[in-house]
């Protein structure tokens, strides 16, 4: 693993319990604001180097990441509620380190 992933695994691992932040949020936090996708790319691989919160990272519209069923329950748990369109409120639990 490279500096950049262990990076901005260490950004995931401080997101709060009951809190979310963006893809691009993540990547401005780690210094690389224009790194988004390569941030994605990074906690698609997370379950093989620890146990990170990547389910608090959504898309910036509050989306949450396809294909990944599991997400929806992780964040229920954590006291983040859902709107009807099962997107997230921002506003309401964006993380602001």
């Amino acid at each position: 693993m490279d500096d950049f992933a262990y990076l901005i695994l260490e950004v995931v691992n401080e997101i709060p319990k009951g809190k979310v932040s963006s893809y691009g949020d993540i990547a401005k936090i780690a210094g690389y604001p224009k790194n988004a996708r390569k941030v994605g790319k990074v906690l698609s691989n997370a379950e093989f180097f620890g146990d990170y919160p990547c389910h608090r990272v959504i898309h910036s519209d509050g989306t949450l990441v396809m294909g990944w069923d599991e997400q929806e329950s992780l964040l229920l748990e954590e006291g983040v509620k859902l709107k009807p369109n099962k997107k997230v409120d921002m506003k309401l639990y964006k993380w602001k380190p």
